[in-house]
């Protein structure tokens, strides 16, 4: 059985100005990085649907769903928050990054692919229950969650979030979630300026110091992550997968390599495999300097989908 690959080419019509670090090119350079490795021979694609109001709004409040609907233009850009911006298509690419990760927790639950890597954009992570912000709009991994909750009724469903920007959004939406426990680092001091005290008790943020490198971040992985998986034994494991942490990539400061994204990876698959059957949904957040994103989400994929 083949891993499930999802993506589609509405995402590349989402642009937000020339020079925007979120900009088409990030999901044809981590495509074209899977086929150059040979992993897409290990993949089943997948053309991501658009999601559907009722899913949306598992995740988002209708009224937050129209607003957005709203603002989108004829032509040009509608201003969204100091970095984000929404032009006449990035409606329809939002709703296509919310509907793959729905499609992939369907393939991965009715068992048509053990695992699943949207390679999708605009990313979600930063997408509130009722705000945009981030160069997010939906929240894509959210939205799958709650699909996974509530459409097959599991009890316990994890999330995995290794950006360098703390995933506020995911919170926000996930605090108050029993069923749902969420795992977080991220550095310090960097936007969304949050995560320091966690707002639920579901909730396993780590920040890490700016310039802290690998062997921080696998640190506080091993001692604050895989404990917290362990008791909690997780049915679905849900990854967002932000590359923006690596060493070559400004958006951030951590010092990462793709050593240290390919070592993650592994411990959540192994997680997986003790608590979930396998089940894993991994959908592309961060990462905006086309070649090591391209090369760590290579990484990641690569030992996601056991080709390792």
């Amino acid at each position: 059985m083949l891993a499930a690959y999802i993506t589609h080419s509405d995402c590349a019509k989402h642009e937000m100005g020339e020079q925007h670090p979120e900009c088409p090119e990030r999901t044809g350079a981590v495509n074209d990085m899977l086929l150059i490795k040979g992993l897409l021979d290990y993949m089943q694609h997948y053309d991501a649907p658009l999601a559907t109001e009722a899913q949306l709004a598992r995740a988002h409040s209708l009224a937050y769903v129209h607003e957005l609907a709203a603002k989108v233009p004829r032509s040009g850009y509608t201003q969204i928050d100091p970095d984000t911006k929404i032009n006449p298509h990035s409606y329809q690419a939002a709703l296509r990054a919310a509907g793959a990760a729905v499609l992939a927790t369907d393939l991965v639950l009715s068992g048509r692919a053990p695992v699943a890597f949207c390679n999708v954009r605009p990313p979600g992570h930063h997408a509130e229950r009722a705000a945009a912000g981030g160069f997010c709009f939906f929240n894509n991994v959210a939205v799958g969650i709650r699909h996974a909750l509530e459409v097959y009724g599991l009890e316990r469903v994890a999330l995995a979030d290794f950006d360098v920007h703390h995933g506020n959004g995911s919170e926000d939406i996930l605090f108050d979630e029993p069923r749902v426990l969420m795992c977080s680092t991220f550095e310090t001091g960097i936007y969304p300026f949050c995560g320091a005290a966690p707002r639920g008790p579901n909730m396993i943020n780590i920040g890490l110091p700016s310039r802290s490198g690998g062997a921080a971040f696998r640190d506080a992985v091993t001692a604050g992550w895989l404990p917290a998986l362990e008791a909690f034994r997780p049915q679905l494991l849900f990854i967002s997968a932000g590359f923006d942490g690596h060493r070559e990539d400004d958006m951030g400061n951590l010092g990462l390599v793709e050593a240290d994204f390919e070592w993650v990876t592994r411990q959540l698959v192994q997680v997986a495999a003790r608590h979930a059957g396998g089940r894993i949904v991994s959908c592309l957040e961060g990462g905006y300097v086309m070649s090591p994103l391209a090369r760590s989400a290579a990484a990641h994929v690569r030992v996601l989908i056991g080709a390792d």
